[in-house]
């Protein structure tokens, strides 16, 4: 059971990155529920099997129930602070196209606003989300003003520093380089 939810864990991760299938990211892109329970069962399993009649068993358990708490606070730690999936700003269908639609995401974990912006490609269990950058303090990027569908296969973001243009492949949705125009 724990491979199980490690495994489940692993395709949450997969899903998360950039061209991954949004419906994966979004069931299992949760570290510390599965994480969490992949090692309370190896600790039951553990305590199940192990024999503490012997003063060296306990012992040993003792050290292994220590390094396993050691090893999963971090994560529950920093999936706790950092565990946000955004708070949803904007959502533009495309136009002509209805499997395109492009989203933008506050992801920020502080006051200041970090907005990420996506193209989802397709629908159901096979839309895939590809990201198209972020703006926003520290970004490089400067802050997010616009996003908006300016042609066919074009999307235009538009932040206080620059102006960023992708260009979509017609067949697949995932965008290409952006071409870069500082304001």
């Amino acid at each position: 059971m724990a491979l199980l939810a490690a495994l489940a864990f692993l395709a949450g991760t997969s899903g998360a990155r950039s061209g991954g299938l949004v419906e994966a990211e979004r069931l299992f892109n949760h570290p510390v529920p599965l994480l969490g329970t992949a090692l309370v069962l190896v600790v039951v399993s553990l305590v199940v099997e192990l024999e503490f009649r012997t003063k060296f068993s306990q012992i040993g358990c003792a050290v292994a129930l220590v390094g396993l708490i050691a090893v999963s606070a971090p994560y529950v730690v920093l999936g706790l602070a950092f565990g946000n999936n955004g708070r949803p700003v904007d959502r533009k269908a495309h136009p002509d196209r209805p499997g395109l639609t492009l989203t933008v995401t506050d992801v920020a974990s502080s006051i200041d606003p970090l907005h990420q912006v996506e193209v989802v490609t397709g629908t159901g269990w096979s839309a895939r989300h590809w990201e198209l950058g972020v703006w926003g303090d520290g970004t490089g990027h400067g802050y997010y003003e616009s996003a908006a569908w300016t042609g066919p296969d074009r999307i235009t973001v538009t932040s206080d520093e620059e102006t960023a243009v992708f260009v979509l492949d017609p067949a697949t949705g995932r965008p290409g380089a952006p071409q870069v125009t500082k304001r």
